[in-house]
């Protein structure tokens, strides 16, 4: 993938594949039977969409930081270096109109363009236009359309929210799965204890993603967190929970399909306790401070292994190619440049249209209805 010098994090510029960790990244994949024979399903096609999922992230990160840069928007929240976390597990859900549903919170915003939101809309509710999806009211936007249960203000809130979605389902013996992310530090919640014991005891279909970046705002795991991981959170409730590498895509796909598999047979609800690391600040305006008061060592660990420069390299060394089994597709490292260049214009073209609407469209101050948004 093409890196910015003026967006990207240093280490992610200077990024190239390193040997140890490909073969570990490739180890991962097939250390767990179950999850490897959910890989070795994938075709060209589906491994592809994961690809262009993993871009079209970042890019929609990108550029909101542009935007920053430019003054357009004062901050915003990223989720560069989480990506897979969202696009490995909104990938195993259901993607159509009546399917699944999500509750992402604002740095799973991924999952809202994976579940079929325009990514022009996501932007548009950066900008506060009237024809955003909340109108340009709030920030935190969803589509019920598309299955996406908007973000709560207060971390760990949506697990209780995402709880009676699940539980409305099982309730219409509809076969539908809710999914949501917690971050490490959302789960010193009392709320989000009460969710997973709930969801535990009635065996909701539902699965928790513990999307552990590492730190919360500016505290580290070992500052709020005696344990060295989640791996024990499953044991404490009674459920199943599935460890993954969060920088390894196919990892956290094959261990959320089997997650989803499991709730769609009663089995519910099921945990995946996600390793990553946001290689930035709480939002933009503080990365900076997260560059001096973390241990550099972090960011250069993480930064080698950027789960877009990782995934795309794997792909490229696919044998055979991964375009092999597309009709009149070019194959391996080409293909993948054509991927990344579609999904490029598609973001560069939200956000011209965000861009039109926030000239355009912005709400008059004493608009109260939606039908009197517009001036």
């Amino acid at each position: 993938m093409k890196r910015y010098r003026a967006f990207d994090p240093p280490e992610y510029v200077r990024w190239s594949p390193d040997p140890e960790l490909m073969s570990e990244y490739r180890a991962r994949l097939r250390a767990d039977a179950e999850r490897w024979q959910v890989i070795r399903e994938l075709d060209g096609e589906k491994l592809l969409d994961l690809y262009r999922g993993l871009v079209r992230f970042r890019l929609h990160d990108i550029a909101l930081q542009r935007w920053v840069k430019q003054g357009v928007i004062s901050k915003a929240w990223l989720a560069t270096g989480e990506e897979a976390v969202t696009i490995g597990s909104v990938h195993a859900l259901r993607r159509q109109e009546g399917g699944d549903i999500v509750g992402p919170m604002i740095r799973n915003a991924g999952a809202c363009h994976e579940m079929g939101m325009q990514v022009s809309d996501m932007l548009k509710s950066y900008l506060g236009t009237c024809d955003a999806p909340s109108r340009g009211r709030d920030l935190h936007f969803g589509d019920a359309g598309c299955g996406v249960v908007a973000p709560v203000s207060m971390v760990g809130a949506l697990c209780t929210v995402m709880n009676g979605y699940a539980l409305a389902c099982m309730k219409r013996g509809e076969d539908r799965v809710a999914l949501t992310w917690i971050g490490d530090g959302s789960t010193k919640s009392g709320e989000v204890h009460e969710a997973l014991n709930f969801a535990a005891v009635l065996k909701l279909p539902i699965v928790f993603v513990l999307q552990n970046n590492q730190v919360a705002l500016g505290t580290r795991l070992q500052q709020h967190h005696r344990a060295p991981d989640f791996a024990g959170w499953g044991r404490a409730y009674g459920v199943p929970l599935l460890s993954v590498d969060g920088n390894n895509v196919l990892d956290v796909h094959a261990a959320a399909v089997i997650a989803v598999l499991r709730c769609r047979r009663g089995r519910g609800p099921v945990m995946i306790a996600a390793e990553t690391f946001r290689m930035g600040g709480h939002a933009t305006h503080d990365v900076r401070e997260a560059r001096m008061t973390l241990d550099p060592g972090l960011f250069d660990a993480w930064g080698r292994r950027d789960p877009i420069g990782m995934y795309e390299e794997y792909l490229a060394q696919l044998h055979p190619p991964v375009g092999s089994d597309l009709p009149a597709a070019a194959s391996g490292r080409a293909l993948l440049r054509l991927a990344e260049e579609e999904v490029t214009r598609e973001v560069d073209e939200a956000a011209e249209r965000a861009l039109a609407s926030r000239r355009t469209r912005l709400p008059r101050p004493d608009a109260q209805a939606e039908e009197s948004c517009y001036g």
